[in-house]
């Protein structure tokens, strides 16, 4: 049944259905065919998969990223990058990098960052002469952070598949996210300068007092968020209204650009975009639900510990597998499946799960900016109107730059676990 089930959902993928459709359709031929179980155990599992208090995380926040574009809270953050690392060449595009990671503190999707952001600093750039695919795979690469950075949606389905705590994953992804946002700020500063970009980018910069005042309310956000699961005030889910009221406030009071108009828009885009997702979580948990019934985590425990003895090499071999996965697979997808079977030989190994989930989902990120369904590299192309073919070689050394930090993070575990320990005195 297993083989039968990949199969299939490789079939209907190839054929252009989407994800949810091709792991819904995989899973029922399944029961069908193979399982001595009723169909209506389908409907079930959907409904038992989504049917958890933290995943109620997700709609939250991508509703509170979507109202801090319509507020003009990501305008504001900006200007305040540019403000900080806009007045040396290349400063344009290393604010795309730092206005990225601080919107991904609160947005917690990639793809709410790459359209948020994305709107204001690609035509920016374009305006300073920077090749318009070199600024829309900058921006794809960039918005990655929103998904490694807490708050972080996959980090959230990645701890109720595997059981591990949403609070320490989130506190777990600060490390990896500095990391691979210095890695790339340094990268493209280094990188305009040898192709001779970004000479003007001082041009039309706030000062510095000026940009932190107006955004204040906007750099207080990540803080509240962030520091109140820190500090045990809310849990991430609690976090995720915190930051909707936080934004909605903002926009509609503090900044005035949101009236009755915007909010419903807002509403529609939420809702459109969460359904979305939640499907395809419920689908995955019934993929899921069946490899685990079939045996399947237990056979791929044996089959790994029989060829790799030592956790360096699993680590290596996880890495290689789930590159390939990312490209393919849509990520929560590719989480919910796979967590559950992967999860338990890491920890074998003597792997802490926290450290696990951040190689996984940093990992399957990459799949965001790879092609053939890099959802980010869609998003950019978009907003910079430019063809998908034209970007990848400026994507090339992008995600060269995010392999090398995912190996930095896989074989040194106190990057991750540092904050972690000092934050659950663990």
């Amino acid at each position: 049944m297993p083989s039968f089930m990949l199969i299939g959902m490789v079939f209907f993928i190839a054929l252009g259905a989407p994800i949810a459709i091709a792991i819904l359709a995989a899973s029922i031929g399944g029961i069908t065919l193979f399982a001595n179980l009723p169909l209506v155990v389908v409907a079930q599992r959907l409904m038992t998969t989504i049917d958890s208090f933290p995943l109620m995380a997700i709609p939250f926040f991508i509703l509170a990223g979507n109202l801090m574009e319509a507020g003009g809270i990501s305008k504001r953050l900006v200007e305040f990058a540019k403000s900080l690392v806009g007045g040396v060449q290349g400063g344009l595009a290393a604010s795309c990098v730092l206005t990225c990671m601080i919107f991904a503190s609160v947005s917690g999707s990639s793809v709410a960052t790459t359209f948020a952001i994305g709107a204001i600093i690609i035509p920016a750039m374009i305006r300073h002469a920077y090749p318009k695919p070199f600024a829309a795979s900058l921006q794809a690469t960039s918005a990655e952070l929103g998904v490694i950075i807490p708050p972080s949606i996959p980090l959230i389905l990645y701890g109720v598949s595997a059981e591990v705590s949403i609070g320490e994953l989130f506190v777990g992804g600060i490390g990896p996210g500095l990391l691979i946002g210095a890695a790339l700020i340094l990268f493209v500063l280094v990188y305009c300068r040898i192709n001779g970009w970004g000479k003007d980018d001082h041009i039309g910069r706030v000062p510095l007092l000026r940009a932190t005042k107006e955004a204040a309310w906007a750099l207080i956000m990540p803080i509240i968020i962030i520091g109140g699961i820190y500090r045990g005030v809310f849990t991430p889910t609690e976090a995720s209204v915190v930051a909707v009221f936080y934004a909605l406030f903002v926009g509609t009071v503090v900044y005035r650009a949101i009236g009755w108009g915007e909010f419903f828009s807002v509403l529609r885009r939420s809702v459109i975009a969460s359904t979305i997702i939640m499907f395809i979580i419920a689908a995955a948990g019934v993929f899921s639900f069946l490899l685990t019934r079939a045996g399947v985590p237990m056979a791929i425990s044996a089959w790994i510990t029989s060829i790799v003895d030592n956790p360096a090499m699993f680590l290596l071999a996880v890495n290689v597998f789930l590159f390939v996965v990312g490209m393919f697979i849509e990520t929560s997808a590719a989480i919910i499946v796979l967590a559950p079977i992967l999860v338990p030989v890491a920890i074998a190994y003597g792997v802490d799960p926290v450290h696990f989930g951040l190689i996984m989902v940093v990992n399957l990120a990459l799949g965001m900016i790879t092609p053939p369904f890099g959802v980010n590299l869609f998003a950019a192309c978009q907003v910079a109107q430019v063809p998908l073919e034209r970007i990848i070689r400026h994507l090339v050394p992008f995600v060269l730059v995010i392999v090398t930090c995912l190996m930095i993070i896989t074989y040194v575990p106190d990057l991750t676990l540092f904050f972690r320990n000092l934050a659950f005195g663990r």
